[in-house]
């Protein structure tokens, strides 16, 4: 042994704190974007069967999250609506006085620092499901364009800072960006769903906002998740149109995908760890089968590590509470 040469690596790895001096990659509780599911109910906490630990909340009892939200150090969270009444053309979603806009003014008022995301998409508000305009079961690309302006102009007048449109029509963020523009609202930036996969991973978010498809399915305009090359030219477009954020959805099966992303492009890019990532991890955790804390850090480090500046997570008021420790 005496004349065998090799590297010794482990002599960074002998303590807890010299392990964390050299550490590379840091979650910070700044890096979490918490989703909250509002409904148009009076006295409303409601946990979503699929998703332990999440809830539906009505305006009235939406203070009881926003409060812990803040307690934890949350900066910004990203509201979605459930409306009381669906039509065609999902006309809530651009209503002045739609559930979500009354959310973001609700939240504005009180908790005026926080960063509020309005998701601006049609799906949980059209009676068939559909993200944009249908007509003969075909999703409209263009008259589409003209309700989500519509809806991302409503939502920033009712004092949203973020518009994230995540309806994956194509120009949508032109559309929005010209839209906004013309509606005075040119310093309210756009977080762009650039690239959405028609994943298998959103089955439980249907359940919490209520906007399962009621025809076909979605893969005509999100992307095959076979594809990685499409997403540069998803991002491309984007960037190009005027988008001040990119967003990469799902997350743990698409690392590749947010690393790609971050090494081409040099706008924030959030990566979305949506409901089936979270509800995963809970089952597991509630048969006892795995170390809750432990995974999810490593998940939520792992995507940062990938080179995520942003988390959309389920999980934000549960890393908050462990990075706070």
């Amino acid at each position: 042994m005496a004349t065998l040469q090799f590297d010794r690596h482990r002599r960074l790895r002998q303590t807890a704190n010299l392990r964390a001096m050299v550490r590379e990659t840091h979650l910070h509780v700044d890096d979490l974007i918490y989703p909250i599911f509002v409904v148009e109910e009076k006295g409303v906490k409601r946990e979503i069967p699929s998703m332990p630990g999440i809830y539906q909340f009505s305006l009235d009892r939406l203070n009881e999250e926003m409060d812990e939200v803040a307690q934890l150090g949350i900066k910004s969270v990203i509201i979605f609506g459930v409306p009381a009444e669906k039509d065609e053309v999902g006309s809530q979603a651009y209503c002045e006085h739609g559930i979500v806009q009354e959310a973001i003014r609700q939240i504005k008022a009180n908790y005026p620092d926080v960063v509020v995301i309005a998701d601006t998409c049609l799906c949980e508000y059209t009676s068939h499901g559909h993200c944009g305009v249908v007509e003969n079961e075909q999703v409209l690309n263009d008259p589409s364009l003209e309700l989500l302006v519509k809806t991302a102009v409503s939502q920033a007048k009712a004092g949203a800072d973020i518009i994230a449109p995540s309806n994956m029509m194509d120009g949508f963020v032109a559309a929005i960006r010209q839209g906004l523009d013309e509606a005075g609202f040119t310093n309210v930036p756009i977080m762009s769903y650039a690239i959405k996969y028609a994943s298998a991973f959103y089955g439980p978010f249907r359940d919490a906002a209520d906007s399962a498809p009621q025809f076909g399915d979605r893969k005509t305009y999100q992307m095959d998740p076979a594809n990685r090359l499409e997403a540069f030219r998803e991002a491309e477009s984007d960037v190009r149109e005027g988008a001040d954020f990119l967003m990469v959805k799902p997350a743990l099966a698409y690392m590749d995908i947010i690393r790609d992303i971050k090494n081409h492009f040099h706008l924030p890019l959030v990566a979305y760890n949506v409901s089936g990532e979270y509800s995963m991890v809970k089952a597991a955790a509630q048969n006892g089968w795995i170390n809750e804390k432990e995974i999810v850090m490593e998940m939520l480090t792992g995507m940062k590590r990938a080179g995520a500046d942003l988390i959309m997570t389920y999980f934000a008021k549960d890393a908050a509470r462990w990075l706070n420790e």
